[in-house]
């Protein structure tokens, strides 16, 4: 089954967030850089979807911002780079208009590899639509990164427990959840 590495939303635009946390950086950059070395030597794809909205300089999502570029702690060659305005990669487009989702088919891709920011945000919600799409997910839960979060009662979820989360609802329904290293090419 021929895979793609997806790479979702791993750029400087975070860095200007008020939630924005290094804590858990240093493990999730060396995860992903595992799976993206990884995909590189097996000739995998390794596709990066960016989020861009228009809303102007002071927008760190936008483009005026100069902050739509890949974290600097990381070494990635993409294969191809897609970008995004929801939550779904599954929606992003090359600069010619091309759909992930076309590419993916056009190259004969049966299997995707999620990963990138945040859990569960773009992340899962990438995976859910390529489960139904008929995609195979391997989701990589520690090659993602997200933040603490409050819900609306005042309660505070960890990024453990929100990863947590994630990987209960994903298993073995929409994806099949891994650590990085357990991941096949």
């Amino acid at each position: 089954m021929k895979s793609a590495l997806i790479v979702i939303d791993v750029q400087q635009s975070f860095t200007r967030r008020p939630y924005w946390d290094e804590a858990e950086l240093p493990s999730f950059v060396k995860n992903l850089q595992l799976l993206v070395n990884r995909a590189q030597q097996a000739k995998v794809p390794v596709l990066q979807v960016f989020h861009v909205d228009e809303d102007g300089p002071e927008n760190p999502f936008s483009f005026a911002s100069g902050l739509i570029k890949t974290l600097p702690q990381f070494d990635l060659n993409p294969t191809e780079v897609f970008t995004k305005a929801v939550h779904s990669g599954m929606f992003a487009t090359t600069k010619n208009g091309q759909s992930l989702d076309y590419w993916l088919r056009k190259h004969g891709i049966e299997r995707l590899i999620v990963t990138g920011i945040r859990t569960e945000q773009c992340c899962e919600t990438t995976t859910r639509h390529a489960s139904d799409l008929g995609y195979t997910v391997s989701y990589a839960i520690d090659a993602t990164l997200t933040f603490p979060m409050v819900s609306g009662s005042g309660r505070t979820y960890t990024a453990a427990e929100i990863r947590d989360r994630t990987e209960l609802v994903l298993q073995g329904r929409f994806a099949q959840v891994q650590r990085a290293e357990a991941v096949t090419i």
